[in-house]
């Protein structure tokens, strides 16, 4: 299975991170062992002081497909789930000042948590509907820190399944995290995080 995530899919996001609005989807890729699930506690790693949170919707691909056409992107997936991308900032800096890939500030070990799915019609999505005005959160220390919703994302959910499906094959159990809105943050050991897709939470953990 890959871990497909999509950058700068939020304006308000990209301001706060002094970023342009890009022409397209920005794609990259966490590796499984990324994984962090079943609320299980995040270790900050030890290579870096300033590792950010960034809540995300997540999808997971249902059935296998190349080149899905846009009007075809809703067959793909029929669960969500609500993840945390989390970002080594300091290291992720440095790569960019050289140019280099991101790997190593994104894709590090327990760096994508991801909560259990649920399906869309408990969020009163009819089969086959389209996500929209869909309402997540974050909450650090029970307060809110991320607010987003998929009214504000430059390339909703089809959109994005269809540009990836571009360039990589989806198979079945493919995860896309679909963008952080505005709101990201440095974890410190003691944090919880708490997510919530509408009123339901999604996730509880620790930071250590």
């Amino acid at each position: 299975m890959k871990i497909i995530c999509i950058g700068r899919n939020y304006a308000e996001h990209i301001r706060e991170l002094n970023n342009e609005i890009p022409d397209e989807p920005v794609i990259f890729i966490k590796p499984d062992s990324a994984l962090l699930r079943n609320n299980a506690p995040f270790f900050i790693p030890e290579f870096s002081n300033d590792v950010h949170y960034e809540v995300e919707l997540v999808i997971k691909i249902n059935k296998l497909g190349k080149h899905i056409p846009i009007q075809f992107a809703r067959d793909y997936y029929s669960e969500i789930a609500l993840g945390i991308d989390f970002t080594a900032r300091d290291i992720q800096s440095k790569l960019k000042e050289k140019g280099l890939p991101w790997e190593k500030a994104k894709g590090f070990d327990h760096s994508a948590v991801i909560s259990k799915f649920l399906p869309l019609e408990q969020f009163g999505f009819a089969p086959k509907e389209s996500i929209k005005t869909l309402n997540f959160s974050l909450q650090k220390n029970n307060v809110v820190a991320q607010q987003g919703n998929t009214d504000f994302m430059i390339n909703n959910i089809d959109e994005i399944i269809s540009h990836v499906s571009q360039y990589f094959t989806l198979k079945i159990g493919d995860y896309i995290f679909t963008g952080t809105p505005a709101g990201v943050g440095p974890v410190t050991p003691g944090d919880h995080l708490t997510g919530f897709i509408e009123s339901t939470e999604m996730f509880s953990f620790q930071v250590y």
